[in-house]
């Protein structure tokens, strides 16, 4: 699916930022014959209004940013304001509006049950503010977070006390076998080479360790719906643009068994992709109805019984002994 724009509003800002672009192969086969799927400016508020085009592979179907700011260039849109890295209110839990019906449909959306008892080593790569390691720590895990981002890191080393690193996969100080689980929420889509970040979690995770992985879905109902305005485009920061087929595909490329794909929902990223088709000539009238939230959580809900929630968790596992090529695809 392609969504055409008005060629004026395609045009980068030439007063913008200096950016070294690169042009890439298909991040999961390899191949270099694509087709663009959509274009779409950087939504962020402290963005240059530079527009960026995702394409799809023609051989395997994944989603990718190309051309895209090479690893040095996109630094720089990680701003200081970047929710992810910011610290949240920990001890404010949400209000419960909406009664019975409101709890069920926002329970898909909390962080899976690792299923793990004792003092399991977990790593969280791309971990933000930390907030998913001082819930974790606070279970009695051994945490070991892991960030680009040096603001992230000093936050979570002066504010939580909690281990966390600087850099992105593979790291020096990151031994093979060391951890019993790894998780990656929202950040295996930001990095360059997921492929080589996926061997190099399979190379610490001991054998039968597990790893979570969660991603925006972009063969999903509000994507769709939205195009160009779906909250979980973010680019460029978002460089591989994954579904419930290519990420499992990549994920056992790099060793793993898959054991379960799951659809997650984020009602609150339906009502951003609505509030944004105000920035595009393609809105319609029923998408302010979307931006309540009774309306959002309601479609989310009826995305993810049709397994099309714009965001997916994949579950998988480091086998004891490496299976054979005829177990991997026969």
């Amino acid at each position: 699916m392609t969504f055409f724009l008005p060629k004026q509003l395609a045009v980068a800002d030439q007063s913008g930022p200096k950016i070294e672009w690169e042009e890439t192969a298909c991040l999961l086969c390899g191949s270099r014959k694509w087709s663009p799927l959509v274009e779409a400016p950087d939504q962020a508020a402290e963005g240059a209004g530079l527009w960026f085009v995702v394409v799809q592979c023609h051989r395997c179907g994944l989603c990718f940013t190309n051309p895209r700011p090479n690893a040095s260039s996109l630094a720089q849109f990680y701003h200081p304001e970047y929710v992810p890295h910011q610290t949240r209110n920990r001890s404010r839990p949400e209000k419960a509006r909406f009664g019975f019906l409101g709890q069920s449909l926002r329970r898909r959306e909390k962080k899976p049950n690792l299923g793990w008892h004792g003092r399991g080593r977990l790593l969280d790569f791309g971990c933000g503010a930390g907030s998913f390691l001082e819930r974790m720590h606070q279970r009695g895990w051994n945490v070991t977070g892991l960030d680009i981002s040096a603001f992230a890191v000093n936050q979570i080393r002066s504010g939580l006390g909690l281990p966390v690193l600087l850099g992105s996969l593979p790291h020096p100080e990151l031994a093979p076998e060391s951890f019993d689980v790894i998780t990656m929420w929202q950040s295996l889509e930001h990095v360059h080479d997921p492929q080589a970040v996926l061997r190099q979690a399979h190379e610490l995770l001991v054998a039968g360790g597990k790893l979570f992985v969660s991603v925006p879905n972009i063969d999903s109902l509000p994507f769709r719906w939205f195009g160009p305005a779906w909250y979980g485009l973010d680019l460029p920061r978002h460089l591989t643009h994954f579904s419930p087929v290519t990420l499992p595909v990549m994920m056992e490329r790099a060793g793993f068994r898959v054991r379960k794909v799951r659809m997650i929902r984020h009602s609150s990223w339906l009502r951003a992709s609505a509030r944004l088709t105000r920035r595009f000539p393609i809105r319609a009238g029923w998408h302010r109805w979307l931006t309540s939230k009774p309306a959002s959580r309601l479609v989310t809900w009826y995305s993810c019984w049709t397994r099309q929630s714009d965001c997916i968790l994949v579950e998988a596992v480091k086998e004891d002994q490496p299976r054979t090529n005829t177990e991997k695809h026969g």
